[in-house]
């Protein structure tokens, strides 16, 4: 079960650790075979399904937005606590903005599935 001081903990590093644009720390918030999903992986690299596997082909995705998205920055909004996922509800440069987290017992994002208006 994940307790709220994990949950802001984590809310607090990953929205720092994107707004730093620093990938490698971004990265460290999972595992190395975790699965993201979001509208914009079809838009930045054409994966139809929506879902990329893996740190690798995840980090050359963000790489990849990063670049096109110099001016990146996110605003917490508020954070959501389940059984073992966290949503974050954010504004970022798509506006409201809110994204799902599943963790594995090592605290570590599993899978992550993105959400936008």
């Amino acid at each position: 079960m994940i307790d709220k001081e994990f949950a802001d903990h984590f809310a607090a590093d990953w929205i720092d650790s994107w707004n730093q644009h620093d990938l490698v720390r971004i990265l460290s918030h999972y595992t190395d075979d975790f699965e993201m999903s979001s509208p914009v992986i079809i838009k930045v690299v054409g994966e139809l399904s929506g879902t990329l596997k893996g740190k690798e082909a995840v980090g050359s995705y963000w790489a990849k937005a990063l670049q096109l998205v110099p001016n990146l920055h996110f605003e917490l909004v508020t954070t959501l606590v389940g059984v073992n996922s966290i949503t974050l509800y954010y504004n970022g440069v798509r506006g409201p903005s809110a994204e799902v987290f599943h963790f594995n017992q090592n605290g570590k994002v599993t899978s992550a599935y993105a959400h936008y208006l």
